[in-house]
Order: structure tokens, then sequence, then C-alpha cells
């Protein structure tokens, strides 16, 4: 018999020295990648930053803004050759008990439609629409809308 060794998952707090690692991933991820000036200013306001890591190796990482009683995602990303794993939905779930833990009632994210597997996530695990920002995001013909979506506790 042969023992199958499952992969060591962690999601930790972002530091400093993760972040040339998270820059690469979110360039390998996207056309219109955030700058790694983002992600340091993230880290420095304080923001909850996390990395999912396999292995000790970072495959994604996740970003929230929380106050006032509400959660944003800010960026959720999972490097390409991580995917189809259940990463995605590992590092949501956390993201999701770290905005709770924040006293967080209601979550908020943006997705592109031109991203229907991550909306597909948001949705299974409850989140709904409830708009749109028209030309939110910058597109290669222009600009793209962003559908805002909440998750919010559901009520007896």
């Amino acid at each position: 018999m042969v023992a199958v060794i499952k992969p060591v998952i962690q999601v930790r707090g972002m530091r400093t020295e993760d972040l040339d690692t998270v820059s690469a991933l979110e360039n390998a991820s996207y056309e219109f990648p955030w700058s790694a000036g983002i992600f340091s200013d993230c880290l420095k306001a304080g923001h909850p930053c996390w990395v999912l890591c396999v292995d000790e190796a970072i495959a994604g990482y996740g970003i929230l803004s929380t106050g006032a009683g509400e959660a944003h995602v800010l960026n959720l990303c999972i490097g390409p050759d991580w995917r189809g794993r259940g990463l995605g939905r590992h590092l949501l779930g956390r993201l999701l008990d770290i905005a709770r833990w924040n006293g967080a009632g209601r979550v908020f994210l943006e997705v592109r439609p031109s991203n229907p597997l991550a909306k597909a996530l948001y949705e299974s695990v409850g989140f709904r629409e409830i708009g749109r920002r028209p030309r939110y995001y910058p597109a290669r013909h222009g600009r793209e809308d962003a559908i805002v979506m909440v998750l919010e506790p559901q009520l007896p």
C-alpha cells in the first residue's frame, strides 16, 4: 500500500518579505494587476492581509478592509499553478472567519463579469449580487463594470 501524503495548507499573516511573491502571483493572474506598492500600503494601513501556503510555498493571498461592522474583500487570488484544488474556497472561508472576528455583520466585494469562476465561488458561499459599479475596472478595450456582491447573515 502506498501512503498518500497530503499537503500542509496554512493561512498566515502576510509579511513584508512576502510582497515579491505576492506581487508575482498578482502579475501572473491579472491583466491589470495591483502594484507592489498597493500591497505594501495595505500592510502599512493595517488591513488584514493573509497568504495561503501549501507546504510553505505561497499559493495565494487575500486582503480585507474591516470597520463599522462591515468587511470588504479587497483582493483574493490563487496563483495560476495552484488553481482547481479548492484553495480559493479555503482562503475565502478563512477571510470570512477573520471578518466575523473583526465584528463584521456584512461582507462586500466586487468581481468582474468576465470572471465567472470567481463569481460562482462567491455565490456558492452565499454572496448575492446587489448592484453594479459602471466602468470600475480597467479592461483591454476601455473599462469593465464591477458586480457588487454582499454576504449577510441568514435571518431565521
